[in-house]
């Protein structure tokens, strides 16, 4: 009988030691690593340009989730990443794109414009405070009391703002005509290394100047696409006031992020305290102004990226250990599409003419409810702002004319559909209307929201600064890869929401999720 005691004492005591090992310890150092515009299925077209140790790696010894997918429209890099890092959409979060239209001014303007503040290394005046909820790196600063270090490195502001939080240490983004790392005073530590690196005459803000950007590999190596050309390619930055906008249009910008990334890296000690600390980096791998989408440069801009993934992974590895590291990598999930002019092919499709649309429809109001008043006032980003202060100064119901307006829209050629807010905010639910909704704000959306047919160009002939755009409502394939931190490799097929993804990494770093996420954890990383 004591004998099954003891047996018993001793199974159950070896069950509770392995039970506890096997919780996962909390990680020293996150790295969230946030790829604009990357695409899934270019991972595995590319793969004959990848080294074994970046992309192929994270898809071999990371959870890899097959696609995620964004409940909202007119999908960008602010808004996507907010929604990453919130685990909310833009009806909660308020940020529904880089730009807005500010009805007040009567113009567009930054998102993140904020005159209270002046820049480091830049003119721009902004902040982070545009953010209406919380974010992962902010939830970690809360539960280390600010102990924890947070820093974010991207090529555009909007990015590095909103990856490193209203909390965060500080925020760095390559400057538009300077090139150097800049950063906003509403953040008071800019850290030396990165002060150090403005000023270095090797840095790549000097670098950059009438840099040539010409293939990695042999031109014959990048076969990936039948329908390209195979000969090489060589772009001049050249050396005027467009150089590092270009410059943060090619893959060299992700060097860069890299670079001074790692440097701070090892400088700062990131997980090296008590405290988890956390390092975000926006990466980019769009294509390059006015070159087609199946390019060498776009194979290119892979394989160089693949390579910064090696070595960032390899530095981690060195100096923090990948199993103290927790890594998560995720796609913006747009695609910005350079298409080639069709109109010899015959194809379905049509011109819709943003400012016709604007004028026919401001004459038709004019009509009904007066011939001396503008009743709207812009066509902006796929909505109609019409003229609220004249609306309510004539008394005149906002539904109803709203309701009109729509009305007489829909039947232009090329629109598929009109909602009105009132629709969105107040009507009865179904899943189109969730789907407007997720994507709306009172501060910033607009009156009506116009969904133009697939295939239908969109031209503003009036704006010169308008870029044509393409409607295209094709999928865009981007995974999800939980990395280190003990993670064991595993390929998910199926599709996750964007907002599951912030409710997972702070259970995994054992802290509150952002106070705006309604969403549970992954099941597969509980």
């Amino acid at each position: 009988m004591i004998r099954i005691i003891t047996s018993l004492v001793a199974v159950l005591t070896i069950t509770s030691i392995q039970a506890q090992t096997s919780v996962r310890e909390t990680p020293k150092l996150i790295i969230g690593i946030t790829i604009d515009q990357l695409r899934g299925d270019y991972l595995e077209l590319f793969q004959g340009t990848f080294t074994e140790r970046g992309f192929k790696r994270l898809l071999s010894e990371g959870l890899v989730y097959q696609n995620i997918k964004f409940e909202f429209p007119n999908l960008d890099d602010a808004s996507a990443i907010t929604t990453i890092y919130t685990g909310a959409t833009p009806f909660y979060h308020g940020i529904v794109g880089n730009k807005k239209y500010q009805v007040a001014k009567q113009q567009e303007v930054s998102t993140f414009d904020d005159t209270n503040f002046i820049g480091n290394y830049t003119q721009d005046k902004v902040s982070p405070l545009a953010i209406k909820s919380s974010t992962i790196t902010d939830e970690l600063k809360v539960a280390s009391q600010g102990g924890s270090d947070v820093y974010s490195f991207a090529p555009n502001a909007s990015q590095a703002l909103i990856t490193a939080g209203c909390a965060g240490n500080s925020a760095f983004w390559v400057e538009d005509y300077s090139g150097k790392w800049a950063s906003s005073t509403y953040y008071k530590n800019f850290y030396w290394v990165v002060d150090q690196e403005n000023r270095s005459t090797t840095s790549y803000a000097v670098r950059a100047w009438n840099m040539m950007w010409s293939p990695l590999l042999n031109a014959a190596d990048y076969k990936a696409f039948p329908y390209s050309r195979t000969a090489s390619f060589q772009h001049s930055l050249g050396a005027d006031k467009e150089t590092y906008k270009l410059f943060k249009q090619t893959p060299i910008v992700n060097e860069s992020v890299t670079d001074i990334a790692t440097k701070l890296l090892v400088k700062a000690e990131l997980g090296k305290r008590i405290n988890p600390d956390f390092l975000s980096l926006t990466y980019y791998a769009g294509n390059y102004p006015n070159i087609e989408d199946y390019s060498i440069e776009l194979q290119d801009t892979y394989a160089r990226l693949d390579r910064d993934i090696e070595k960032l992974l390899d530095e981690v590895d060195k100096t923090v250990g990948l199993r103290n590291t927790l890594i998560f990598v995720t796609s913006t999930g747009y695609y910005n599409s350079n298409s080639k002019d069709t109109k010899d092919l015959n194809l379905a499709g049509g011109t819709f003419y943003v400012n016709r649309c604007e004028a026919l429809l401001n004459m038709y109001l004019m009509a009904i409810y007066g011939k001396d008043n503008q009743w709207v006032d812009k066509y902006y980003n796929g909505q109609i702002y019409l003229n609220r202060k004249l609306i309510k100064d004539k008394n005149i119901s906002l539904r109803e004319i709203q309701q009109k307006a729509a009305e007489f829209v829909t039947e232009f050629s090329g629109v598929q559909e009109v909602y009105t807010s009132h629709q969105i905010l107040h009507g009865e639910w179904n899943p189109v209307m969730e789907y407007y909704k997720n994507g709306f704000t009172r501060e910033t959306s607009g009156d009506l929201f116009v969904e133009i047919q697939p295939g239908y160009k969109i031209v503003n002939e009036q704006d010169a600064s308008f870029k044509e755009k393409q409607v295209r409502n094709n999928a865009v394939i981007c995974p999800v890869i939980f990395f280190g931190n003990g993670i064991k490799p595993q390929k998910i097929k199926r599709t996750i929401k964007a907002t599951e993804i912030a409710p997972t990494v702070t259970h995994i770093m054992r802290i509150r999720s952002p106070n705006a996420a309604t969403d549970e954890a992954l099941s597969e990383l509980l």
